[in-house]
């Protein structure tokens, strides 16, 4: 279960909400919190929150600058 370092601030360059990012992944507004927050995700959510980004799952993934 992979933790999300760079999600946020991808969600922010897309100009998206956590509500606005959670219906386009599919996903729960209470989990895209948590995972913001630091919680691992699964790796079904990290493919669903990547393709609502229009980013590699790697992406989201990597260490923040």
């Amino acid at each position: 279960m992979p933790v999300l370092p760079r999600l946020r601030a991808l969600r922010d360059a897309a100009l998206l909400t956590q509500d606005e990012l959670a219906e386009k992944a599919g996903v729960a507004v209470s989990t895209l919190r948590r995972i913001e927050a630091g919680y691992p995700a699964r790796v079904s959510t990290v493919r669903n929150l990547a393709t609502a980004l229009k980013v590699r799952p790697q992406e989201l993934m990597r260490p923040e600058e």
